[in-house]
């Protein structure tokens, strides 16, 4: 009779209980700026995903404002040039190099605007206004507007500028929303004679006083 042993040969001899296993060692880890991997990408090279920005084009319609500028400067040195030599004790230099030094400085700012539109040059937009750009022109209120100052041209000579001036401070109110009627009509009256007297006493220039002659 055969023991378990020799039917499969001689069994490995077990592990004492107090016999230590064998650990391999741990790599030691870099510690500092050596523990970042090194980045393949160099410093050199400009990233790909960086879209440059088209250079801005200029607003070709800037060019009107120039325009006029230099019509404009050139019209007052025109008018200038032809202004007489009044020359008095008063006034030794007289009337004619001011309107000849506006001129050119109108020219020069035309110039100088010119340039910087051609140069890409744009205004930038006004930060301390609420406006809503996308908002449609409100047609029926600049109307209005007009036909106050128009009423007011054509009536300033029959009437006199206190009514006209009435007219014309009542209808910018109304066109510019206000309803208060009354209050509105006796404001308009209170600026117009203020206005009417602070020119005839103030600056000794005498506004038309239409129907009103003899009684202002």
């Amino acid at each position: 009779m055969t023991t378990g042993s020799d039917r499969g040969g001689h069994r490995p001899p077990r592990a004492a209980a107090n016999t230590p296993v064998a650990v391999p060692p741990v790599p030691a880890q870099p510690v500092g700026p050596a523990a970042t991997p090194p980045t393949t990408d160099s410093p050199s090279e400009p990233d790909s995903d960086i879209v440059a920005e088209p250079a801005p084009r200029p607003d070709r319609a800037q060019y009107a404002v120039c325009a006029f500028l230099v019509l404009v400067g050139g019209l007052v040195i025109v008018d200038g040039l032809r202004t007489g030599h009044a020359i008095s004790t008063a006034d030794p230099i007289g009337p004619k190099p001011l309107p000849i030094l506006l001129g050119v400085l109108l020219l020069i700012v035309a110039a100088v605007y010119a340039v910087d539109v051609a140069r890409g040059g744009s205004g930038e937009p006004e930060a301390g206004e609420d406006v809503d750009l996308t908002t449609p022109i409100d047609w029926r209120t600049v109307l209005l507007l007009i036909g106050a100052f128009l009423v007011n041209a054509v009536l300033i000579d029959p009437l006199g500028w206190v009514i006209s001036g009435t007219l014309l401070f009542w209808g910018s109110a109304f066109a510019l929303g206000n309803r208060h009627h009354v209050r509105n009509l006796l404001i308009a009256i209170a600026l117009s004679l203020i206005t009417f007297y602070t020119f005839a006493i103030g600056l000794g220039v005498s506004l038309p006083a239409g129907v009103l002659q003899g009684i202002l």
